[in-house]
């Protein structure tokens, strides 16, 4: 509703004083990042952006400033001066606080619009004094209470929109008894969506009936339901003959009998919307037929409706034009009921249940009158089978919509589309071959989108299909994500064409300098293809070119020569270039002359050499991304002089780049993303992706520059040399942003951490590997992902438990810093915890119960405290851990059957350097996707279970794939990846995998444990093992004589057991093997030879006394250790051991003995630790002879 305003440009009074003041302090009073204010500076206000005055009094009548920016902050109280104030409008504007009472003030007032804000409180009842109010809108904010009854004072109110959240937080109500709304009887659309208890007032609903001019009527999200609506008796309850349109969307109805009541209380219902309910049942029910023959536009999408073979469906409605029908149950065969609908113009299917073959439904569609009314059909995200068939019989059909479903095969070539058919879509389907000719002779169509196929045709051949009439009405042509093959051809022919994309396919080789584009192209992306060269001058002459796209290809030409070629007229009107991921070399040239470029995309290329100091970039530049190339020089103020429209500046993995800003520098520019670090953290769309690598230099200082970044959503900093405090008001600024993603790791940052409220919840926060210290403020809590490690954080954790609330933490890792005591016990307040990470800190105590409550948690690690007592029996809800990693602590106990049987998704289980004792449950072999398993450095004895053949991951030599899990916050709606580390004893020393490496490992490590028995012949099987170490264990029996098939092993120590028999030829197989340790162990025979296991240190061999062969300097003879000779003693060097030698021995056994006993018997202590030792000694003594007994039987 747009309110006549007297204005005109002519002879126009100056405007008065007071209200360009009024004006002014509201101006300073907000944010303006994107500079819609701009013109707010000259003496006339009547002439600003968004004012209107009246030409005869020259008090200001309207102000709009709709769809903006203010990053949430209030509504300056100024605007209660314009006091002539006729149209108000700051809908889509971003405005928090409350509602100014002084808005009451304002009575002069028709229009008012402060819809899709974030603004809260209570509605102010002051707005009932608008008495000439004619449109109030004040929906989807946050608004508590009830909505007051003054506004009943609005008798001239026309249109009414109340209610709406976009974050759910708060809900409007209305009070029992409340009459207000009987009273506005000009009311003619009402919308009172997500009001909280509208479903337990009769009366309400029976006012709202009544309004005697209502002609449109929105209760969506208001939770009504059969019982409440059916519960009114349609002869006590009609409503005005004048409505009709009706909205019912995203309530709780099951029961189509609603559309029964509906056409007993309503007579002239033109639009129906039920969609997003929950209805069930067949179209064919008589409730349908009843209400249904005045309807022109009937929406019942996102329901759980199916259909029916019967024709009842389309006999009764006689006027339908729009049905919608998306997200049900409906079946092929169900559009026989919808043949006869003479009328229907639309019919939307997305997202139902068909799966016929599509020649069967088109033809049960095709069996009545609706062929020749049908002008839009849409079958998209189904699984119909089938080809593509003759669709002529379709005489009206303008639109067609396939894409996402299943079909495959080639078109055949005598296909016939629509006479008027102009926008085909086709795309996501299994289609093979190449484009028929008849789609190029038809001479309607607009629009052809065949992407993700396998069309497999070479380009020129697809180009000269369609080169009939189609060639002069063809605007769009989207076969993207195909197979198709050759070169860029000649385009011109295509007179009408306006987008073109022809990105990840198989296009080669350089593109011909004589390839022409058509004249009216505006949009051409032929990324993700593998063209090489350079870009030919014709695409430079391209006039109406806006956007080129050609990243991720093989281009190798000089970027300097790049821009020669793309100087002619398309400097004027190219607004995107996108050249990322190919080997583009050279430096940046001047780049000014494109007058209109708003994004450049550089990333990923070879450009290099110094940046000149004389360059500039385009003007109108808002992105310009040059991350990872290896560019060098200095970046100064003078080269973003006049770049005022920047706001995503991308420098990243550029090491030799440095920003030097003069000191008060201030940028004419405000940033919203800002990436200069080591890391950087893309969320673009609906994916999210990190990336790694070398940062510009900003420091040592802190940027002064950043002061006057108020706008920013991602900046990243990371590793740039800055070794300072951070300033305070880089703190402040985290307090008005909406939704912010920091990286500020890898420097020198020290000092404390201030705490402050924030309002919303922000995104991540990356502050790790620095020097901050102190406690950690409660509001890092309202992070979806926060990383602090590698800092020096101290005291406890008590600021998890601060004020507590259910939190929407996907991420949290404290590692490696100074923090000490219990674990807090107030985990059940983090339900969306996925990844925990408290490694490396002094955490004493058990581990706290409440952790069972995570129960989204893929990772927890606890490493390197010192925890004690048991594991908690409730982690056995944390069904979805991948990673479980508690070693280095103190924890005791068996080791539970419940880790196995129900923690089935584990793949990194680390036990190890605890005190766990008893023997491995059975249960550890239904982790068939574990692929890192430590239990090294305990107390657990028994053997080792033969099941372990049921480690599934372990058999495969493929690795895992990352990880991830899903967000849903704020807003953000993705699949969020995160990185593992696990440590391992490697080749003698501890190491840390991480990422890609941890992927690819597969390890078991049994080490330093008392585990007996032999090593089982099962283990042969798991092929894919890298690292195997069952060292300094009590095992016995010969090494597994196939041993030699787990041709992955890259580290095998089975050192300091009681191994025997030879070592098995099997081990020569192992191509791979960079660590071996068969030492201390009773191995005999000849190593075997002519492999790398005579490239080992001999110690890795030593005490093995019947060993022999290289590269020990034993020999052997006939694979058998060579015989030692028997050396025999003179006579007379018997004559040692005469009297006086054995009178000298029992002199000093006498002396050594009560030396020793009589200690023993004097000091309790020594006594306890001497009988500890005989103990020990006996059991020693009888493994060496058990053993040395199973040898003389083995040789017998």
């Amino acid at each position: 509703m747009m309110l006549q305003v007297v204005v005109s440009a002519q002879d126009h009074i100056m405007c008065i004083q007071t209200e360009r003041e009024a004006l002014l302090q509201f101006k300073a009073a907000i944010e303006d990042p994107y500079g819609m204010l701009s013109s707010w500076t000259t003496s006339d206000c009547c002439q600003w952006q968004g004012i209107r005055c009246s030409n005869l009094t020259a008090h200001v009548l309207m102000l709009n400033l709709s769809i903006n920016y203010f990053q949430g902050r209030g509504i300056p109280e100024f605007l209660g001066s314009l006091s002539n104030l006729r149209y108000l409008d700051l809908s889509y504007s971003d405005f928090g606080g409350k509602i100014p009472t002084q808005f009451g003030s304002l009575s002069h007032l028709k229009y008012l619009n402060l819809g899709r804000n974030s603004l809260e409180g209570s509605i102010p009842r002051q707005l009932g004094n608008l008495s000439q109010l004619q449109h109030l809108d004040l929906s989807y904010n946050s608004f508590e209470g009830s909505i007051p009854s003054q506004l009943g004072n609005l008798s001239n109110l026309q249109n009414l929109y109340l209610g709406g959240s976009y974050y759910e937080s708060g809900a409007l109500k209305i009070d029992d008894g409340d009459h207000w709304v009987s009273n506005l009887i000009s009311l003619t659309h009402l919308s009172l969506a997500f009001i909280s208890n509208l479903n337990t007032s009769h009366s309400f609903l029976q006012m709202i009936a009544k309004l005697p001019t209502l002609r449109e009527l929105s209760l969506s999200e208001c939770s009504l339901s059969d019982q409440f609506i059916l519960s009114l008796r349609p002869s006590k309850f009609n409503f005005s003959s004048s409505l009709s349109i009706l909205d019912h969307s995203s309530n709780s109805f099951t029961s189509s009998m609603i559309l029964q009541w509906l056409s007993n209380v309503t007579s002239n219902l033109v639009e129906l919307d039920l969609s997003y309910n929950l209805l069930e049942g067949s179209t064919s029910s008589n409730h349908f037929g009843i209400v249904l023959n005045s309807l022109q536009h009937l929406d019942l999408s996102h329901n759980l409706l199916e259909g029916s073979t019967s024709n009842h469906f389309g006999r009764v409605m006689n006027s339908l034009e729009h049905l919608d029908l998306s997200y049900n149950i409906f079946k092929g065969e169900d559009f026989k009921s919808f043949a006869n609908i003479c009328t229907l113009h639309s019919l939307y299917m997305p997202a139902n249940l068909l799966s016929e073959d599509l020649p069967s439904i088109l033809h049960n569609l095709s069996s009545g009158c609706v062929k020749h009314s049908l002008q839009e059909l849409d079958f998209k995200s189904n699984q119909i089978t089938g080809s593509l068939p003759d669709l002529s019989v379709f005489s009206s059909l303008r639109s067609l919509f396939l894409d996402g479903n299943k079909l495959s095969g080639k078109i055949p070539e005598g296909i016939r589309l629509p006479f008027h058919l102009e926008f085909l879509s086709i795309g996501s389907n299994s289609l093979e071959g190449g484009i028929p000719k008849s789609f190029g002779n038809s001479c309607a169509l607009r629009s052809l989108d065949m992407f993700g196929n396998n069309l497999n045709k070479e380009l020129s051949v697809i180009i000269h299909q369609l080169s009939g009439c189609a060639r002069f009405s063809l605007q769009e042509l989207n076969i993207r994500g195909n197979q198709i093959n050759g070169t860029l051809s000649d385009l011109s022919i295509f007179s009408a064409l306006k987008t073109l994309d022809l990105s990840r396919n198989q296009l080669n080789g350089k593109i011909p300098e004589s390839t022409k584009l058509p004249s009216l192209l505006e949009s051409l992306s032929i990324g993700s293809n593998s063209l090489e060269g350079g870009i030919p001058k014709s695409f430079g002459n391209a006039c109406a070119l806006r956007s080129l796209d050609m990243s991720n290809n093989s281009l190798s030409e000089e970027f300097p020569m790049i821009i020669h070629h793309l100087s002619g007229c398309a400097r004027y009107s190219l607004e995107q270039l996108s050249l990322s991921m190919n080997q583009i070399n050279g430096t940046l040239p001047d780049l000014s002359i494109f007058s209109s470029l708003r994004e450049l995309n550089l990333y990923g290329n070879k450009l290099n050499g110094e940046i000149p100091k004389d360059i500039k970039f385009p003007p109108q530049l808002g992105q310009l991304d040059l991350q990872s190339n290896s560019l060098k020089g200095v970046l100064t103020d003078y080269h973003f002089a006049n770049m005022s429209k920047l706001y995503d500046l991308e420098l990243s993995d550029n090491s030799l780049v440095t920003l030097a800003f003069s000191q008060n520098w201030v940028p004419p520019f405000q940033l919203s993303d800002i990436g200069i670090g080591e890391v950087r953290i893309f969320r673009k769309y609906m994916g999210i992706h990190s990336a790694r690598g070398l940062s510009c230099k900003l420091g040592p200082l802190f940027p002064k520059w950043l002061e006057t970044q108020n706008q920013f959503e991602y900046i990243d900093i990371s590793n740039a040399g800055i070794a300072d405090m951070v300033p305070k008001w880089f703190w402040d600024n985290l307090a008005f942003r909406q939704w912010i993603s920091m990286n500020i790791s890898y420097n020198n940052l020290h000092g404390i951490i201030p705490n402050f409220p924030i309002r919303n919840i922000q995104d991540s926060l990356i502050l790790g590997s620095n020097q901050f210290d102190g406690p950690i403020p409660p509001f890092l809590r309202g992070f979806l992902f926060l990383d602090l490690s590698k800092n020096k954080f101290s005291g406890s954790l008590s600021f998890l438990c601060v004020n507590v609330k259910v939190e929407t933490l996907y991420q949290l890792d404290l590692s490696n810093n100074r923090f000490s005591g219990k674990i807090p016990d107030c985990w059940s307040h983090f339900k969306s915890l996925s990844y925990l990470d408290l490694s490396h800190n002094n955490f004493s105590g058990r581990i706290p119960t409440s952790m069972g409550s995570l129960l989204h948690l893929q990772a927890l690690l606890l490493r390197n405290n010192n925890l004690t007592d048991e594991i908690p029996f409730s982690l056995r809800s944390c069904t979805n851990l991948v990673m479980l990693d508690i070693a280095e602590n103190r924890l005791s106990g068996l080791i539970p059957a419940w880790i196995g049987s129900e923690l089935q998704e584990l793949q990194f289980l680390s036990l190890g350097r605890n005190n766990f004792h008893g023997s491995l449950p059975l249960q550890i072999c239904y982790l068939s996707d574990i692929q890192l398993l430590d239990v090294s450095l305990n107390s657990m004895s028994g053997q080792i279970p033969k099941c372990i053949k049921n480690f599934t991951s372990m058999t495969q030599k493929t690795s895992s794939q990352g990880h991830s899990y899903y967000v849903n916050a704020n807003g953000l709606d993705a699949n969020e990846t995160y990185d593992l580390n696990a440590f391992l004893m490697w080749k003698g020393s501890e190491q840390m995998f991480k990422n890609n490496g941890l992927l690819l490992l597969k390890s078991i490590d049994l080490s330093s444990n008392h585990f007996s028995g032999e090593i089982p012949l099962e283990i042969e099987n798991l092929f894919g093992l890298v690292s195997l170490n069952l060292s300094r264990n009590h095992l016995t029996g010969a090494i597994p004589s196939n041993i030699g098939k787990l041709t992955s092993l890259d580290f095998l120590d089975l050192s300091r057991n009681h191994l025997i028999g030879s070592i098995p030829w099997s081990l020569t197989q192992i191509d791979r093997l960079g660590m071996l340790d068969l030492s201390h162990n009773n191995l005999s025979g000849e190593i075997p030879t002519g492999t790398q296991l005579q490239s080992f240190n001999a110690s890795y061999y030593e005490d093995n006394l019947d060993l022999c062969g290289p590269p020990l300097e034993k020999l052997c003879i006939d694979g058998k250790p060579a015989q030692e000779p028997i050396v025999k003693l003179p006579e007379d060097e018997k004559l040692l051991f005469t009297r006086e030698f054995y009178m000298s021995m029992a002199i000093g056994f006498v002396i050594s003995f009560w030396g020793v006993f009589g200690s023993i018997l004097i000091k309790r202590s020594w006594r306890h630790a001497y009988f500890k030792f005989i103990s020990n000694l006996s059991d020693a003594i009888y493994v060496m002879v058990a053993v040395k007994v199973s040898k003389w039987h083995h040789r017998g």
